[in-house]
């Protein structure tokens, strides 16, 4: 990918200034842009042409004491940043970040599935599915350990927030009030590769989250493993939630995820997933079940990508409305 870089930055930005002037660095700009064409049997879209158009902003530089800092910020589409982060890499300890929704803590196992092109429920197709999220879910400081400490393969991240409402605040600025959450929340993730290398190609991992609440507390966790072999990956994990405070009536969501891919050859993968999401309420005869079963197919073609989805889904939302949708998308990166 082609990158503009503007070299001589003095500083990342004026939220680093506060925190130690920094050797000069540089700024590079990557770029890519999708248009999509999306057809759901059985609901009403309107006009099925779609387009994102991202802009993804890197800064680097070096601290007098030899920290690395990383500025990361995302333009997901219409000149509206979506995530943002300040990444301070510190020798010998790891990557502390101070992150605003770039998928930090337990929410980067919420489905870790082999797939061709998206998650089970981002083709586009109404889901609705609620899905593990933690206290990484909101502005917080994650610490990921470095690899000088753990054992070969391991990957570890520890992710606290003071009020993990799931807001993302300005600087000077908060997340406001909330009826649920009444304290601090922190995530734990451990990631595997090649456990004890014993078997190449074996990815474990899981997770745990705990939210300080009214009321019961909030706990959220995962486990689960991918396994490589030749061009063919499988993978299967479960999730939960439990006391989420989403309504009076739900205890907890119970979620069930298992794929296959297949990469045919360097160009061209194909995957097939499914997701099953249970809502468990007081009451086990009002428990719901979503299914969303997705057949993918990407094809790459130098700086371009055809991707093609198709999806179906039972009881979206955990109502009783089941959809059928095909996506079909080409991206072109710059």
């Amino acid at each position: 990918m082609n990158k503009i870089t503007k070299i001589g930055v003095s500083a990342l930005c004026g939220s680093l200034a506060a925190v130690s002037a920094a050797n000069a660095g540089s700024m590079s700009v990557a770029g890519s842009a999708t248009a999509t064409y999306l057809s759901v049997e059985g609901d009403v879209t309107g006009n099925p042409l779609g387009m994102n158009s991202g802009l993804t902003f890197t800064g680097t530089g070096e601290l007098d004491s030899g920290v690395g800092i990383t500025l990361n910020v995302t333009h997901a589409d219409k000149n509206a940043w979506s995530t943002a982060s300040v990444v301070a890499d510190v020798p010998g300890l790891g990557k502390f970040a101070f992150d605003q929704g770039s998928g930090t803590g337990l929410d980067r196992i919420d489905d870790m599935m082999p797939t061709a092109w998206e998650e089970t429920d981002g083709t586009g197709t109404p889901v609705g599915m609620k899905k593990v999220e933690g206290a990484g879910n909101s502005m917080d400081i994650e610490w990921a350990l470095s690899s000088d400490i753990l054992p070969e393969g391991m990957s570890a991240y520890a992710a606290w927030s003071p009020l993990p409402d799931g807001t993302s605040a300005n600087d000077k600025a908060s997340g406001g009030a909330t009826h649920n959450v009444q304290g601090h929340g922190w995530d734990v993730v451990l990631m595997y590769d090649n456990p004890l290398g014993l078997m190449e190609g074996l990815n474990i991992f899981g997770g745990y989250s705990w939210i300080d609440q009214v009321g019961d507390d909030r706990e959220s966790g995962g486990l689960g493993a991918t396994y490589a072999i030749g061009g063919v990956t499988v993978g299967y994990q479960h999730t939960y939630d439990s006391n989420p405070k989403i309504g009076n009536v739900t205890d907890a969501y119970e979620n069930d995820a298992y794929a296959v891919s297949f990469n045919v050859n360097d160009d061209l993968s194909v995957s097939y997933g499914v997701h099953e999401s249970t809502k468990e309420t007081n009451n086990s005869a009002s428990d719901v079940k979503i299914e969303a079963k997705s057949l993918q197919l990407a094809y790459t073609i130098g700086g371009a990508s055809v991707k093609v989805a198709e999806t179906d889904v039972k009881n979206k939302s955990y109502g009783t409305s089941d959809f059928g949708g095909t996506t079909i998308a080409l991206s072109l990166a710059f």
